[in-house]
């Protein structure tokens, strides 16, 4: 069986842990150098993941932005753009947002049930595939694995970064830190109250600390412990 993708949870997140507030318009919390680093880690990518949730609320196109970039993939015999990836729990996706109608190719995981619902609502716009009851991580990834996907890009939203580090599935973190408070018990975080694999007993590796003008890249191998826990 193919080895599954090495999963990289990519987020940005305000001092005070929220990646968004509560206006319509999103909160841009990164700069243009990290904007760019951003596009790099995707063109770097076989494949990029977000929810559902996160493709309603922010109508994303998730692509590589940089023509040179998509000619360098082009160049080593890549798909210009890597593979668009969501999870859906009940289906209820609009064949109208930005996801389906840019990039290259597309699929969606869903449990078996709403299978129908989607190819019927997407036609020929992204590859349905179905999960089984649930929407099962691990199942998705061997399926992922199948596919030739060796590095998948996870870029949220709350709910997917939250199940994937309480499976422990997360193989690497980028966290941009961003000089701004939010503030607001409304808005979103990174990740929801949860029981993370080793409670506040395991340390996470902190493998690079990088400065992008005035956002912070930390840079964590979620399944490496520091070899600093306290006995």
């Amino acid at each position: 069986m193919p080895p599954r993708p090495h999963v990289l949870l990519s987020c940005a997140m305000s001092v005070d842990g929220y990646i968004d507030d509560t206006a319509v318009d999103r909160l841009l919390l990164s700069n243009a150098q990290d904007f760019d680093r951003v596009d790099q880690v995707r063109a770097d990518s076989d494949a990029i993941l977000i929810g559902a949730t996160t493709m309603r609320r922010d109508n994303p196109r998730l692509l590589v932005n940089s023509a040179e970039r998509r000619a360098q993939r082009a160049a080593q015999g890549l798909a210009p753009y890597p593979l668009k990836v969501t999870l859906t729990n009940s289906g209820d996706l609009d064949p109208g947002l930005k996801f389906w109608h840019h990039g290259g190719e597309k699929i969606v995981y869903c449990p078996d049930p709403a299978v129908p619902k989607l190819r019927h609502a997407l036609h020929d716009l992204a590859t349905i595939a179905g999960l089984g009851p649930t929407t099962d991580l691990q199942r998705m990834l061997a399926d992922l694995g199948r596919r030739g996907i060796r590095r998948l890009m996870v870029e949220g939203g709350t709910t997917i970064h939250t199940q994937f580090l309480t499976q422990g599935l997360a193989d690497e973190l980028h966290l941009a830190i961003a000089p701004i408070l939010v503030g607001d018990e409304q808005a979103p975080r990174f990740v929801n109250p949860a029981d993370f694999p080793g409670g506040t007993g395991h340390r996470m590796t902190l493998a690079e600390v990088r400065a992008i003008d005035d956002v912070v890249l930390l840079r964590y191998l979620p399944k490496q412990t520091s070899g600093s826990d306290e006995s």
